[in-house]
């Protein structure tokens, strides 16, 4: 098993940052990839950005240039930098990993969720 636990969120004001944490321990073989995806009320989950192990990174055009992705393999630590919040960055954050178990089988796990709210 994999368990993802998420630091940060809160309320900001439009224009302000906020910086969201993800830590995953258990049965850890590999992390091949982090990432952050969003669902705001009445809307689908939709991915945020991602990095792989290997370091290329992807994001949602919405928050290109607002937004950025680090990863401490080290700690199996993602962190999104998130500048320049707008209202509609409003909504639960998830993070997220995929990879291998110390048993050889892949998983994919998911975070219990961190509520962000931008005020305009």
């Amino acid at each position: 098993q994999v368990q993802l636990v998420e630091l940060g969120g809160g309320l900001v004001q439009a224009g302000g940052s906020l910086r969201l944490s993800c830590a995953a321990s258990g049965s850890i073989l590999s992390i091949d990839v982090m990432g952050w995806y969003r669902q705001a009320p009445g809307k689908q989950r939709e991915l945020v950005a991602a990095i792989t192990s290997g370091g290329p990174t992807n994001y949602a055009d919405s928050v290109k240039g607002r937004f950025t992705i680090s990863r401490d393999s080290a700690k199996n630590t993602v962190f999104l930098q998130m500048n320049s919040l707008k209202p509609e960055d409003t909504a639960v954050y998830y993070c997220n990993a995929e990879g291998v178990t110390t048993r050889r089988l892949r998983y994919k796990s998911w975070g219990q969720g961190t509520q962000v709210t931008v005020s305009s």
